[in-house]
């Protein structure tokens, strides 16, 4: 599928790119040659292919889910207008 001049120019306006003359067949040329590339990998079978997270086989690493800071509720809420319960009150704001 060509990618023609006039695309080019509608997708830098749409884009609110300024292209000039000379970019135009170029970029028309790259981008009909990206357009080739992405057709030849539609049509390649990847029904048996599992999806991966990560281009390569590799596990990340994750640390341990523990608690590392102490319960502060009590002294943060200290200068608070309003609490009941351990919560913020606050005035509202829609009816």
């Amino acid at each position: 599928m060509p990618i023609q001049s006039e695309d080019v120019l509608k997708i830098a306006h749409l884009a609110r790119l300024a292209v000039s003359d000379e970019q135009v067949k170029s970029y028309a040329s790259d981008l009909s040659s990206i357009m080739n590339l992405v057709e030849q990998m539609n049509e390649i079978d990847t029904s048996g292919v599992e999806p991966m997270a990560h281009p390569l086989d590799q596990s990340q690493r994750l640390r341990v889910d523990e608690v590392t800071e102490h319960n502060q509720r009590e002294l943060l809420q200290e200068n608070a207008v309003d609490t009941e319960d351990g919560l913020f009150l606050v005035p509202r704001v829609i009816d």
